[in-house]
């Protein structure tokens, strides 16, 4: 997966150093208002005022989308960028930064990641393995949740949220993986939230030990 630049021009290694989210000086609107903050928190309670729907709930337009997004998730879902490799894993209030240091593993096997922009649930906790890509990966989304979208250059497959249209990332099909779906959909983590209350079927099929390390070293 290539690094991508997005925003004017701007290196997204740059954006992503000057447009760090969760309370930071990102941007004045996130350091100051409450409700904004409230919604970009990874670990969330299961709220359903927090939950939009396809419809009349959902922003219509880039303007309306950066009311609820920061800068670089808005770089992400909104644009399509990509954030570097490592990111979510290394960088401090990030989605598997958080789940290591609160859970002590990047795995947890309860709950679901759902979509920063809308807060659908997009793969549940047994859907995710180490792959080693640098993202975090998945074998599978929720059933109807993610769309497939070709690139134009026919080299690559997009996803995306089925209901907000937001950008995920890539998927890659037939690398070998052992699990259920030899399929890797390899996602921004800041396009993720982790919600440890969402119901997950209980046949959704576990990926072997060797894919999900339960303890991550310091």
């Amino acid at each position: 997966r290539r690094r991508e630049s997005f925003g004017r021009g701007k290196p997204i290694m740059a954006l992503f150093r000057s447009c760090l989210f969760l309370g930071t000086a990102a941007t004045s609107a996130f350091a100051h208002n409450p409700t904004l903050i409230s919604q970009a928190r990874l670990f969330r309670a299961h709220s359903p005022a927090l939950r939009m729907s396809a419809g009349s709930d959902l922003p219509k337009d880039d303007q309306g989308w950066r009311t609820i997004l920061s800068p670089a998730q808005f770089a992400v879902l909104r644009e399509k960028g990509t954030e570097p490799p490592g990111f979510s894993e290394t960088k401090e209030g990030e989605l598997e930064y958080e789940l290591k240091k609160r859970l002590g593993t990047k795995y947890p096997q309860q709950g679901a990641y759902e979509c920063t922009g809308c807060g659908a649930p997009l793969y549940y906790a047994r859907n995710k393995f180490d792959s080693g890509c640098g993202w975090p990966a998945f074998y599978d989304g929720v059933p109807g949740a993610i769309k497939e979208v070709p690139d134009a250059d026919g080299r690559r497959t997009e996803i995306v949220c089925n209901n907000c249209g937001g950008h995920l990332g890539h998927v890659f099909k037939g690398e070998g993986f052992p699990t259920p779906t030899n399929e890797r959909h390899c996602v921004n983590g800041i396009c993720l939230r982790y919600n440890a209350d969402a119901d997950q079927p209980e046949d959704v099929t576990e990926v072997p030990v060797a894919l999900r390390p339960r303890q991550i070293p310091p």
